[in-house]
């Protein structure tokens, strides 16, 4: 017995010597041990090595059992003090401003940008963004803040995915047919960047909840296809003295402008005082869209977004530019305010 127990000891500390794991060792000893209490077992009682391990298998089943019950009462223990440990929760680098290195490397090629720099990235994770529509122009706005590493970015419709937006609305896949686009753009978003923060509005914008929701975001990107909800955004922009970068789409035509009335660029309403006939501005269901084009204008709105976070370039308050995406051209116009805005009026001068 004491040659078996010797054994035992052996393994257990060459296995600690060699590094092997705890569990590995008690593995190897409930083997050793099986086998002895087998020997003990199976063999005639005068055989020699039934004598050299004990002559009975009931010293062994007894020290097998002890050992269990140690072992099992240790492994109990352990798990109620791991569950008792506090868990650290971290607090969302969002609101901190600070960043990890997965996320330094990842908006390197901002960072090494003068315009934007390592203050310009830390701008652009404190923002707050909210964006209206998560269809043609939503879906690029989307997907380059989240890339950019906006910090907060919401997004308001009532929408759902349908197989007729996929041919332009890039954010939503085929799998998401029937899904609220608020919701395939945020798994989509969060899969792209998890160190943002995606709040999904899945309703329609109205009167009633518009100034409320504004309140608790920094700028307003719009990319809706009708004037009312276009509208009601400026009006709340306006009574909130929030930036609204706006855009618009037709064919092959697209066109986008900031609407900042406080700093003296001119409100939508100051361009476009009253909707168009029906007629006259068809949605792109009745008169089509190419594919890129939401892209391209979508990608021009997050940038000017971007600018007007970091504090970069010239943001397009004041101009409006024109693509025209059959013909590979760009204009860029001047738009003024009008003293006789109903929704501005004189705000900013």
């Amino acid at each position: 017995m004491l040659l078996v127990l010797g054994l035992a000891a052996l393994i257990w500390g060459a296995g600690a010597a060699f590094g092997q794991p705890r569990e590995r060792r008690i593995v190897v000893l409930g083997m050793l041990f099986g086998l002895v209490i087998g020997l003990n077992l199976l063999l005639p009682q005068a055989h020699p090595l039934r004598v050299a391990t004990g002559g009975s298998a009931a010293p062994w089943l007894l020290l097998t059992g002890f050992l269990l019950l140690i072992f099992g009462y240790s492994w109990v223990l352990n798990r109620l003090r791991a569950r008792a440990e506090p868990v650290a929760v971290p607090t969302p680098a969002a609101q901190t401003g600070t960043f990890s290195e997965t996320e330094l490397n990842r908006y390197a090629r901002h960072i090494v940008l003068r315009e934007v720099g390592g203050p310009g990235q830390k701008a652009l994770k404190q923002a707050r963004v909210l964006v209206i529509g998560a269809g043609g122009l939503g879906a690029p706005v989307l997907q380059y803040l989240t890339a950019a590493g906006v910090g907060t970015i919401g997004v308001i419709d009532d929408d759902v995915v349908e197989n007729a937006n996929l041919q332009r609305q890039v954010i939503h896949k085929d799998s998401a047919i029937g899904t609220p686009k608020v919701f395939s753009a945020q798994a989509e978003m969060e899969a792209q960047n998890p160190f943002v923060t995606v709040r999904p509005y899945h309703r329609r914008l109205t009167e009633d909840i518009a100034a409320e929701l504004f309140a608790d975001y920094d700028l307003v990107l719009d990319g809706t296809d009708n004037f009312d909800t276009r509208y009601l955004v400026n009006r709340t922009c306006v009574a909130a003295g929030l930036p609204l970068i706006s855009g618009a789409l037709s064919q092959w035509e697209g066109q986008l402008s900031i609407f900042d009335p406080s700093k003296g660029a001119p409100c939508y309403q100051c361009i476009f005082p009253q909707a168009p006939a029906a007629h006259l501005a068809p949605s792109c269901a009745q008169a089509g869209v190419i594919g890129p084009l939401p892209g391209v204008i979508g990608a021009m709105m997050a940038s000017e977004a971007i600018k007007l976070i970091t504090g970069a370039g010239a943001p397009l308050r004041g101009q409006m530019l024109m693509y025209d995406a059959l013909y590979g051209e760009n204009r860029v116009i001047g738009v003024s305010k009008r003293d006789d805005c109903p929704i501005c009026g004189n705000a900013g001068d």
